[in-house]
């Protein structure tokens, strides 16, 4: 059944209209305008990105339609399948679409973010309005030329088509017409039965380029007398730069320029994504890369121990102090404050029934602690920025999730007008967070500045990875109490984290427990922290499903069963207020996943292991199987089920999951930064271990749950299940129970 939808809006919440140049018609549209106010959202450490799309809609004559896609892309897909849900409504033929990547524009654009696996979620009304709009006008030109009923006319694959009197023609015959009419105030979008576009596969619009070499990233830019810049910072962590001796490689080969850059002034309020590792550092600009490295390497520069700071961000309105204290940390050190946290340090989050009493009377408690290291990004693409920079104008060109925010530092920093400020987006070569905090995109900009010349500035994997932002170190307790007929009467975590607190205190298993108990407590520290892959969720996942699990063994309970009499009690009568999950759909995908694997049906030689997680708005259950060859432990398949409302590109939508699966196994199997003396002890490939090809698995199985609800996160929560049935399947083929990431070292086998 088709909805009428409304399609008037006031202010920023526009559609408008024109003829294009030589004829055509243009359509300037708020794609997020139905949203509401994100700044009235309290958003969550990684997850506040509102993904609120302005763009246009252009048809030309000869029936050519082009669609501008604001978000930057970085391997999510969103650059072709946000388009679709416009041509959906449009009822355009997708082969006539061309999709063009929008510059970073404030004054036609908001929210040109990507993080948090919101763009479909977000974008699937306003998306859809606008398609649905520009059709109902291309209908009312045609009707009036006609002499017809619009309600005679319908459309298909880009044509209008009135077939009472057989006449027929393309959308770019009755374009230019279409732009003189007023938009109109409602517009009928399709039923999902409806759907020809969504629903089916289609190819990455930058496919080709990709494979084929074009320049699409951020690493790709040139410009004519363009320098390359490179920066040297602190060689640890609590340290500062004091002083740089110019002299000792100002007459090298290609050099240009070598002088210290401050990044943000000593009394600037960081924007939320401006989180800087090292705010001063050196910089050495010059012909060409190997020339600069050159210099690099024989650069003087004194350093000093820095002193403890406070800096004051802008948390999306709500002024927000960080502390980072003063000292070289180091693992071990860091390990002793975890250990003797002041009681007075921990905080209630919930508290539901009566849990002293609970664990008072319990016949026995079983406790468990868990813990996570740093995880640094190691975006495939290293972390550069091109920037020209002159009196009063600013051209800047590279990747970025967040260029908006972006934008307002860097005309903080150069007292330049943010409209003389253009920031051109390119392709991602990864980012998953690591591209949010864009502290490099200012020293570029600053660089720029002060050699009067177009620079692009790039760090060395060693740069990337000592520099930050990592993921937070974590730590869990879960205690549960049981009765003596083995049943769960309370349930208890304890969770926190240097410098950040990981807890989603009001997640499953909460609501499903009488008597709940969550806390939670966080370290300072001067390890800059930020975004990474599912955040938060990406640890208290593994540590919660992995103790699900333990705890079903302990109650001679299946693994699955247990999860599913949880959620059932959840649902039937839930406990305390607030749980910020469907436990009809989370048991829905466990269920899926236990019929899809077979789960119970045993294979000789192949153990399982079983995970669910909820974040991002949608429901992933995962059975992973694995074998031990030579002592080492193989994934052969994993099987995931996913609730992530109707899914708009089924071959992208599996891609992302089966990236996530990937991912996370690697980061569990190997993933950990640790420092000495403020010093990070990983600084490449070599120490830091990544995944490799003959280690993904075999096998990945996607499926989907066919539930018509509307589209909900992806690009994220595959990822943080998998750890956990990663973990539940190494018991069963080991018989020990995993605690600490990574898991290789806890099997003391070599990378």
């Amino acid at each position: 059944m088709q909805k009428r939808q409304n399609t008037a809006f006031t202010r920023r919440q526009f559609f408008r209209s024109t003829a294009l140049a030589g004829g055509g018609l243009v359509l300037g549209v708020s794609w997020m305008a139905s949203c509401g106010n994100p700044g009235e959202v309290a958003p969550g450490p990684g997850e506040a990105d509102w993904v609120e799309l302005n763009g246009y809609i252009k048809i030309t004559p000869d029936g050519r339609i082009t669609i501008i896609s604001p978000n930057p892309e970085g391997g999510q897909n969103v650059k072709t399948s946000m388009p679709m849900i416009v041509a959906e409504e449009l009822d355009a033929d997708w082969a006539s679409v061309t999709v063009e990547q929008a510059p970073l524009n404030t004054e036609l654009y908001t929210r040109q973010f990507i993080g948090g696996s919101q763009a479909l979620r977000q974008g699937w009304e306003p998306l859809r309005r606008a398609g649905a709009a520009v059709r109902a006008m291309l209908i009312e030109a045609a009707a009036a030329d006609w002499g017809v009923p619009a309600g005679e006319i319908r459309t298909s694959g880009g044509r209008l088509l009135h077939e009472a009197s057989g006449r027929e023609a393309g959308y770019g015959d009755f374009a230019t017409a279409a732009a003189s009419l007023p938009v109109p105030e409602s517009a009928l979008l399709k039923a999902p039965t409806e759907f020809r576009l969504i629903g089916t596969s289609r190819k990455n619009v930058d496919g080709r380029a990709i494979v084929t070499g074009k320049p699409l990233f951020g690493i790709d830019v040139a410009r004519e007398g363009m320098l390359i810049a490179m920066v040297v910072h602190p060689p640890a962590f609590g340290m500062q730069l004091d002083a740089v001796n110019e002299e000792s490689i100002r007459d090298m080969p290609g050099i240009r320029g070598v002088f210290p850059v401050k990044v943000y002034p000593d009394d600037y309020t960081w924007q939320y994504f401006d989180t800087c590792s090292f705010n001063e550092v050196a910089a050495i600009v010059g012909e060409t890369t190997w020339e600069v490295m050159q210099a690099r390497n024989a650069l003087e520069v004194n350093w000093s121990k820095a002193p403890a700071k406070k800096v004051v961000r802008d948390r999306f309105g709500t002024e927000q102090t960080l502390e980072m204290p003063a000292g070289l940390e180091s693992t071990g050190q860091q390990d002793a404050q975890i250990a003797n946290l002041p009681g007075n340090e921990i905080r209630e989050q919930r508290r539901d029934g009566d849990p002293e009493a609970a664990f008072r009377d319990a016949a026995r408690v079983i406790s468990r602690d868990y813990t996570a290291p740093f995880l640094a990004h190691n975006c495939m693409e290293p972390m550069n920025f091109f920037a020209h920079v002159t009196e009063n104008k600013a051209e800047l060109a590279g990747p970025l999730q967040k260029p908006e925010y972006t934008e307002k530092t860097v005309s903080a920093r150069l007292g330049i007008p943010l409209e003389n400020i253009d920031i051109q987006i390119t392709r991602l070569g990864g980012g998953y967070g690591r591209r949010s905090y864009a502290h490099w995109l200012v020293e570029a900009a600053v660089i720029s500045k002060e050699v009067g010349a177009p620079v692009k500035l790039v760090y060395t994997r060693e740069d990337d990875m000592t520099s930050g932002i990592y993921r937070p170190r974590y730590k869990a307790t879960y205690r549960a109490a049981l009765d003596a007929r083995n049943r769960l009467t309370g349930f208890h975590v304890n969770a926190g984290g240097i410098p950040e607190s990981p807890l989603y205190a009001n997640r499953f298993p909460a609501g499903a427990v009488a008597n709940y108990l969550a806390e939670d407590w966080e370290i300072p520290s001067n390890i800059t922290v930020g975004s990474f892959r599912a955040p938060r969720s990406n640890f208290m996942a593994p540590a919660e499903q992995s103790f699900l699990d333990e705890l079903a063994e302990a109650m001679g309970k299946d693994p699955i069963e247990l999860r599913l009499e949880l959620l059932e009690q959840a649902q039937a009568n839930p406990a305390g207020q607030d749980n910020d999950y469907d436990p009809a759909r989370y048991a829905g995908v466990l269920e899926l996943v236990r019929d899809k694997s077979g789960w119970g049906q045993e294979e000789p030689g192949i153990y399982r292991g079983v995970s669910a997680y909820f974040c991002h708005n949608t429901y992933v259950a995962q059975v992973l199987d694995l074998k031990m060859v030579d002592g080492r432990p193989n994934v052969e398949r994993v099987y995931c089920a996913v609730d992530c409302g109707i899914v708009v590109n089924p071959d992208a939508a599996r891609n992302l999951v089966e990236g996530g699966v990937v991912d996370a196994i690697g980061n569990a199997f190997y993933g950990e930064l640790t420092l000495a003396d403020g010093k990070p002890e990983q600084a490449n490939f070599d120490a830091y271990r990544m995944i490799r090809m003959a280690e993904a698995p075999k096998e990945i199985h996607v499926h989907f749950v066919q539930n018509g609800i509307d589209p909900t996160g992806l690009g994220e929560p595959s990822f943080p299940p998998t750890f956990a049935a990663l973990a539940n399947a190494l018991y069963r083929a080991t018989g020990r129970r995993f605690y600490s990431q990574p898991f290789m070292k806890s099997l003391s086998l070599k990378a």
